[in-house]
Protein backbone atom coordinates (compact mmCIF):
# COMPACT_ATOMS: atom_id res chain seq x y z
CA UNK A 1 0.00 0.00 0.00
CA UNK A 2 1.12 3.22 -0.88
CA UNK A 3 1.76 6.17 1.40
CA UNK A 4 -1.22 8.73 0.41
CA UNK A 5 -3.86 5.58 1.20
CA UNK A 6 -1.76 5.04 4.52
CA UNK A 7 -2.35 8.33 5.27
CA UNK A 8 -5.60 8.41 3.91
CA UNK A 9 -6.61 5.61 5.89
CA UNK A 10 -5.50 6.88 9.08
CA UNK A 11 -6.96 10.30 8.66
CA UNK A 12 -10.10 8.49 8.67
CA UNK A 13 -9.46 6.58 11.89
CA UNK A 14 -8.92 10.00 13.43
CA UNK A 15 -12.35 11.24 12.49
CA UNK A 16 -13.93 8.28 13.17
CA UNK A 17 -12.32 8.25 16.78
CA UNK A 18 -13.25 12.32 17.10
CA UNK A 19 -17.24 10.91 17.22
CA UNK A 20 -16.53 8.73 19.82
CA UNK A 21 -14.46 11.25 22.37
CA UNK A 22 -15.85 10.97 26.14
CA UNK A 23 -17.54 7.45 25.73
CA UNK A 24 -16.27 4.36 26.99
CA UNK A 25 -14.28 1.50 24.90
CA UNK A 26 -12.80 -1.58 25.22
CA UNK A 27 -8.96 -1.40 24.20
CA UNK A 28 -7.13 -4.64 23.20
CA UNK A 29 -3.69 -4.41 22.26
CA UNK A 30 -0.69 -6.28 21.17
CA UNK A 31 2.31 -5.55 23.20
CA UNK A 32 4.60 -7.81 21.41
CA UNK A 33 4.73 -11.07 24.22
CA UNK A 34 1.48 -10.22 25.72
CA UNK A 35 -1.85 -8.25 24.66
CA UNK A 36 -3.47 -6.32 27.11
CA UNK A 37 -7.22 -5.89 27.14
CA UNK A 38 -8.42 -2.25 28.71
CA UNK A 39 -11.65 -0.98 29.36
CA UNK A 40 -11.32 2.98 29.64
CA UNK A 41 -12.93 6.58 28.25
CA UNK A 42 -11.19 7.46 24.76
CA UNK A 43 -10.46 11.72 26.33
CA UNK A 44 -8.56 13.27 23.75
CA UNK A 45 -7.66 12.83 20.11
CA UNK A 46 -4.69 14.60 18.39
CA UNK A 47 -3.56 14.26 14.41
CA UNK A 48 -0.89 11.40 15.22
CA UNK A 49 -2.52 9.63 18.33
CA UNK A 50 -5.32 9.12 20.85
CA UNK A 51 -5.74 9.22 24.62
CA UNK A 52 -7.56 7.14 26.78
CA UNK A 53 -8.12 6.37 30.19
CA UNK A 54 -8.06 3.05 31.14
CA UNK A 55 -8.69 1.29 34.64
CA UNK A 56 -5.80 -0.70 36.45
CA UNK A 57 -5.85 -2.97 38.65
CA UNK A 58 -7.17 -2.12 42.22
CA UNK A 59 -9.22 0.62 40.11
CA UNK A 60 -6.86 2.86 39.63
CA UNK A 61 -6.98 5.20 36.72
CA UNK A 62 -4.49 5.93 34.04
CA UNK A 63 -3.86 7.98 30.93
CA UNK A 64 -2.62 5.37 27.63
CA UNK A 65 -2.25 6.86 24.39
CA UNK A 66 -1.96 5.21 20.93
CA UNK A 67 -0.96 5.63 17.69
CA UNK A 68 -3.18 5.40 15.26
CA UNK A 69 -1.01 3.50 13.01
CA UNK A 70 -1.44 0.97 15.66
CA UNK A 71 -5.28 0.67 14.69
CA UNK A 72 -4.09 0.31 10.95
CA UNK A 73 -1.88 -2.67 11.23
CA UNK A 74 -3.99 -4.34 13.95
CA UNK A 75 -1.70 -3.91 16.89
CA UNK A 76 -5.04 -2.00 18.76
CA UNK A 77 -8.40 -3.17 18.44
CA UNK A 78 -10.98 -0.81 19.88
CA UNK A 79 -14.64 -1.97 20.54
CA UNK A 80 -17.75 -0.49 22.14
CA UNK A 81 -20.71 -2.65 23.26
CA UNK A 82 -18.80 -5.79 21.70
CA UNK A 83 -18.78 -4.54 18.19
CA UNK A 84 -15.67 -3.45 17.01
CA UNK A 85 -14.96 0.53 15.72
CA UNK A 86 -12.57 -0.59 12.51
CA UNK A 87 -12.73 -3.79 10.71
CA UNK A 88 -9.15 -5.21 9.41
CA UNK A 89 -7.49 -2.80 6.42
CA UNK A 90 -4.01 -4.75 6.11
CA UNK A 91 -6.59 -7.85 4.15
CA UNK A 92 -8.12 -5.30 2.85
CA UNK A 93 -5.22 -3.95 0.93
CA UNK A 94 -3.69 -7.30 0.58
CA UNK A 95 -6.81 -7.81 -1.61
CA UNK A 96 -6.54 -4.55 -3.72
CA UNK A 97 -2.66 -5.24 -4.31
CA UNK A 98 -3.55 -8.64 -5.89
CA UNK A 99 -5.63 -6.69 -8.35
CA UNK A 100 -3.27 -4.22 -9.20
CA UNK A 101 -0.99 -5.59 -12.42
Amino acid sequence: MDLAKQAQIVESIHDTLSDFVGQKLRVRANMGRKIVESEGVLMQVHPKLFIMEVKRKRGVAACQSYQYVDILTGMVELSQNGEALFGPFIEEIEAEDELVP
